[in-house]
């Protein structure tokens, strides 16, 4: 096979290929003769054991060469795409030159591949670990939270005080435009005062309040609220109490303990809290350690990234902030209207992300490559194998049976060996 290798930009590129092996042609030629015989009844012999130049004669020479040209275009592109270690991202455009039946074939293709990916020099890149401590305000924190959950409560009929738990029903509206704010209401919410649930100037509103009540008042959002559109925002509340509670927690001993938990005192209570907080802000600060180690080095490096592959990147983005509003019971044109955008500008926005997030993938897979990184079949399956333990149900079972699954698998293992290799060389 002949191969010519044309750049048609830093992503795009063109390759004429010609079948010049005669060989090859007449293999490809008899195996798709075997395929579709396997399906034409011929007097005298079995379904599918007649000659292969007695069913020529009974085939449609139109499919024949149609199937022959759809087999051999594929095998002609994967061998060049190999040769010439290109990773395409979408299917080519195909154009055939010249086709003489099974003898001659000269094809065009022109197809989106990855550009080349220079990396920096990764294994001097440094970055610190932040050091994880837990404190004796940690634990305590943990044990009135477990506290409020075993307390009993008890009705009321007295005024609201710090502590108490009300039920409200509340809506919030724009404390200018009075129109109504999609996701800041609710019903029968139990609210403890002083847990700090609500926005800041909110819970000290419910003080004094008796069950009946109804209040309103304006509090204003933080400047860092997950919701863009109500960070700084003043909204106004009309808050209706249910109900209010006392909330009488039991006290901290060794009987506490031994109630939450498979412990025989509060000190062996606390410093498995400890343990237990210790690991999970471990394994917290690990990943945010990760993705910086990764944001840097990819931002190090330089990568000409197909279009195609940015504007995937931005449609699932876009898929998870639509599903995260739909949790907040905001619609997504409700959410475009707040925040004063459109679908093009909310596209345009999540560009520079959606780059960085396809480029930090690219820089994996580079690295993965020049660290001669590879998964084996034993570490897939035992990986696979925890899955099917952890779950067990039937629809689960048939999820990781499918290919799919098993690339994924072998997709995520690849890319945390190589992130871990990259650890070493950052905190060496």
């Amino acid at each position: 096979m002949q191969v010519t290798k044309k750049n048609l930009s830093d992503t795009k590129v063109s390759l004429h290929l010609v079948a010049d092996d005669t060989k090859m042609l007449l293999e490809i030629k008899h195996s798709v003769l075997k395929t579709l015989g396997s399906t034409v009844k011929i007097q005298g012999f079995r379904e599918g054991k007649a000659p292969l130049t007695m069913l020529e004669k009974h085939i449609d020479p139109t499919r024949l060469q149609s199937e022959f040209l759809d087999r051999a275009i594929n095998q002609l592109y994967v061998a060049a795409l190999d040769q010439e270690k290109l990773r395409p991202v979408e299917q080519p455009e195909v154009k055939v030159n010249k086709f003489v039946p099974f003898d001659t074939l000269e094809v065009e293709l022109e197809v989106e591949v990855v550009g080349d990916v220079k990396l920096p020099d990764y294994k001097k890149i440094k970055l610190v670990k932040p050091k994880v401590n837990i404190v004796a305000k940690d634990v305590d924190g943990v044990i009135d939270e477990l506290r409020t959950r075993e307390a009993e409560r008890k009705d009321v009929q007295r005024p609201a005080k710090d502590g108490d738990q009300v039920t409200i029903d509340f809506k919030g509206m724009d404390a200018k435009t009075k129109e109504a704010i999609a996701g800041a209401d609710g019903k029968d919410f139990p609210l403890v005062i002083g847990s700090n649930t609500f926005i800041p100037g909110f819970e000290p509103n419910l003080i004094g309040l008796k069950a009946g009540d109804e209040k309103t008042f304006t509090v204003t959002f933080p400047k860092d609220y997950s919701v863009d559109s109500l960070q700084n925002r003043n909204v106004s509340f009309t808050v209706t109490a249910k109900s209010v509670q006392e909330v009488l927690k039991p006290k901290v001993d060794d009987t506490f303990a031994a109630k939450v938990g498979p412990f025989k005192s509060v000190a062996e209570m606390k410093a498995d809290i400890s343990k237990e907080l210790q690991a999970r802000k471990e394994a917290d600060a690990e990943r945010i350690y990760a993705d910086n180690l990764v944001t840097t080095i990819a931002e190090k490096a330089k990568v000409a990234i197909p279009e195609v592959l940015i504007s995937e990147q931005i449609d699932r983005i876009e898929r998870e902030q639509k599903q995260n509003l739909v949790y907040r019971g905001q619609t997504w044109q409700e959410f475009l209207d707040a925040e004063k955008l459109t679908d093009k500008t909310f596209r345009d926005a999540q560009r520079p992300a959606a780059e960085l997030r396809v480029k930090a993938g690219l820089t994996l897979s580079a690295v993965s490559e020049a660290e001669k990184i590879t998964v084996s079949a034993e570490e897939i399956d035992a990986y696979m194998m925890q899955l099917a333990s952890r779950y067990p149900d039937a629809q689960m079972q048939a999820e990781l049976a499918k290919p799919e699954a098993r690339r994924d698998i072998a997709s995520r293992l690849l890319t945390e060996k190589t992130i871990e290799r990259l650890k070493t060389f950052a905190t060496a």
